[in-house]
């Protein structure tokens, strides 16, 4: 009962003398029970000889009542290559590997750890992550996905407040209220835009019809329960839920925190940029008028003059100018506030009760009052609710993803479903304690990865001597009695070939690349204009995580390797395996390409084919061929090209998968 009634304080002090109204609804005893809608518990390490690590001593107590141990420590190099990707994205250089294998003091992985952790790399990689969670995109999606030209300043930004180990608090807070918390604050502003990225249907432009509006407002609930809180609120849309106690109206009010949130665009330009951009538009739409007053005398002709006028105003519309600098962001427009109704089956034209914001009521006291619709900064009030040290989701759900993306599957293994749907978590112990430690120091990230990846949990080798003994308890491995070897995901694969071939260019931020993909695939756009190639080549070098995230077109290479849809939260990458992938990796213009560079860097730096090969493990697997591979190598070479070879070599498990 602690905790429902110190969330009732919160949400009555957030609304202040608030009079609203209050619901009739009531939860029962069982519904309230629910692992995750409890307190965190106060877990405690249990005492294990030989484990140093909390995190060891928790898994160790659960494998030992299966007669189960961790397998044996990974060897240096699989090691050093299995950090170097999971924390950057990026294989490490021999030189890398080099000095790691030769450092024999007890501290010589933990500076490793600390080193990465400290590199842009890491903010790279690890902003990924959010990314998926938030289904960030540059486009709109359906038929028409329209570009947004700014919204690459909400990926920098996450890139920024993750390298810089924002606590999650404050990076929760800024995203859902930076424009309510301070609107003339660039960094908050930008990190508002999370509020737009959903997919936005137009329907001839008009953004204001009722079903559009509804839509808009439903992106923007839906994320908060997935992304934030692992609970599947979307599923409540309709009616009450089928499996969870989250009701019919607990949606609604939850979409009234956005009631009054509306699109914004802050200029960043200069008096003399717009006046001159002002002209421009001007030009530009006297000519738009003019052909349309054109084609409007043509109407009911059919004939070659007419097919002439409809490509003159295509042609035109393609050089509209280019929008100046803005902000992608949203603010609060009290007057043009949406009332929100529950709406029977979803259907904007059923409405039923009208309601105000207010947070989830199975973590409340029954009949726990609403804030006034017209409650100042509402934002900031849900921001206040999510990020209050007791609410019992919110921190088990983000220790959760960081554990999920360190060894392939979560403590709960369905990151963004806590309900009696999801998965039960396999160590509900280990799972509060983390959260615990989350909280406790600040809601830092770091300290998270680096207590995981100093565990000898982490550290073990992906092959255990009892493997068989072990299948029969396990077959899962959610016990992690094994490292799981994993397959690189689609930007890991695509940056690590650009690494091992010396292209990788790795300037950080700025506008989003668009590299060349098959015509027959642009020609699919609602209009082909929008992929337009980045001019500057060097720029189609860049780490993955900078290249243009357009909802109707994902990049051949990446969709091959499960990179996720744009218009849902991913919550986990799948890591399928079939044909299409073999057929991309061996016959793929990016990997030929990738592969006559790597050939021309081997060329260059080792004098033999002997030396190549050996070279080219190091590069690509992180060690020395061994002597059936080096003896097949170099056979391979004395009757096909160096390219050949490497594009094999880019084709090995060694190189697409971590051990």
């Amino acid at each position: 009962m602690y905790l429902r009634t110190s969330l009732l304080v919160v949400v009555v002090t957030l609304g202040a003398a608030a009079a609203s109204s209050i619901g009739n609804e009531k939860f029962t005893p069982a519904e309230r029970r629910h692992w995750a809608f409890q307190p965190r518990s106060t877990s405690v390490a249990p005492a294990v000889t030989g484990a140093a690590n909390p995190i060891d001593a928790f898994l160790l107590d659960r494998l030992h009542k299966d007669s189960l141990q961790f397998s044996p420590p990974a060897g240096k190099e699989a090691l050093i290559r299995r950090l170097y990707f999971d924390l950057t994205g990026l294989p490490p250089s021999p030189a890398e590997v080099d000095a790691f294998v030769r450092d024999k003091s007890p501290a010589a992985y933990e500076k490793v750890v600390d080193r990465l952790l400290a590199s842009p790399r890491y903010g790279e990689r690890w902003a990924q992550h959010w990314l998926d969670v938030v289904r960030f995109a540059e486009t709109d999606g359906f038929e028409y996905d329209t570009h947004r030209p700014d919204a690459w300043r909400y990926r920098d930004y996450v890139i920024r407040s993750i390298q810089e180990d924002k606590p999650y608090d404050q990076f929760v807070t800024e995203q859902l209220a930076g424009d309510e918390m301070d609107p003339n604050n660039r960094e908050y502003l930008i990190a508002s835009g999370l509020e737009r990225m959903g997919p936005l249907r137009k329907n001839a432009g008009n953004q204001e019809v009722a079903s559009s509006r509804n839509e808009v407002l439903v992106e923007m609930t839906n994320i908060v329960g997935s992304g934030f809180l692992g609970v599947t609120l979307g599923c409540a849309r309709c009616h009450d839920h089928k499996f969870d106690p989250i009701r019919h109206k607990d949606y609604y009010r939850m979409m009234a925190y956005f009631a009054a949130v509306h699109e914004k665009n802050v200029s960043l330009a200069t008096p003399e940029q717009q006046t001159a951009w002002n002209a421009k538009k001007e030009a530009y739409d006297q000519e738009m008028k003019s052909l349309k007053k054109q084609l409007k005398g043509l109407k009911g002709l059919k004939g070659e003059e007419r097919a002439r006028m409809l490509a003159k105003i295509e042609e035109t519309e393609d050089q509209a100018p280019e929008p100046l600098p803005s902000i992608f962001s949203v603010s609060d427009d009290m007057s043009k506030a949406t009332p929100i109704y529950v709406l029977a089956r979803g259907d904007y034209h059923n409405r039923g009760d009208q309601v105000a914001p207010r947070p989830l009521g199975v973590l409340l006291p029954d009949g726990s009052p609403e804030l006034p619709a017209e409650a100042p900064n509402p934002r900031t009030q849900l921001a206040k609710w999510i990020t209050d040290p007791r609410n019992p989701l919110t921190a088990r759900v983000m220790v959760n993803r960081i554990w999920g993306y360190h060894f392939g599957r979560a403590i709960v293994a369905t990151p963004n479903d806590f309900g009696r749907m999801g998965m039960r978590p396999s160590h509900p112990e280990l799972l509060d304690w983390l959260a615990n430690e989350f909280v406790n120091n600040g809601w830092r990230m770091k300290p998270i990865h680096k207590l995981i990846v100093m565990s000898q949990a982490y550290r073990q080798s992906s092959d255990s001597p009892v493997e068989k003994a072990a299948m029969e308890k396990d077959a899962n491995n959610a016990l992690l009695w094994h490292y799981p070897a994993r397959r690189l995901d689609a930007e890991q694969i695509r940056d690590g070939m650009l690494a091992v071939a010396g292209r990788l260019n790795r300037k950080t931020g700025g506008p989003s690349v668009i590299v060349p993909v098959d015509q027959e695939l642009v020609n699919l756009l609602y209009k082909p204009s929008q992929w337009a190639v980045t001019k500057d080549v060097s720029e189609h070098d860049r780490r993955s995580i900078y290249l243009l995230h357009k909802r109707n077109l994902r990049l051949p290479m990446m969709e091959v390797f499960d990179s996720p849809d744009l218009q849902i939260s991913c919550a986990r990458r799948e890591s399928s395996t079939h044909a299409p992938q073999a057929l991309e990796l061996m016959n793929g213009d990016f990997s030929n390409e990738m592969a006559k560079a790597f050939a021309a860097r081997l060329d260059r730096e080792a004098a033999s084919p002997a030396k190549q090969v050996e070279l080219a493990f190091r590069l690509a697997a992180g060690r020395l061929p061994n002597a059936k591979e080096k003896a097949a190598g170099v056979k391979f070479l004395e009757t096909q090209p160096l390219s050949e070879f490497a594009l094999a070599v880019l084709n090995l498990n060694a190189f697409l998968y971590v051990n």
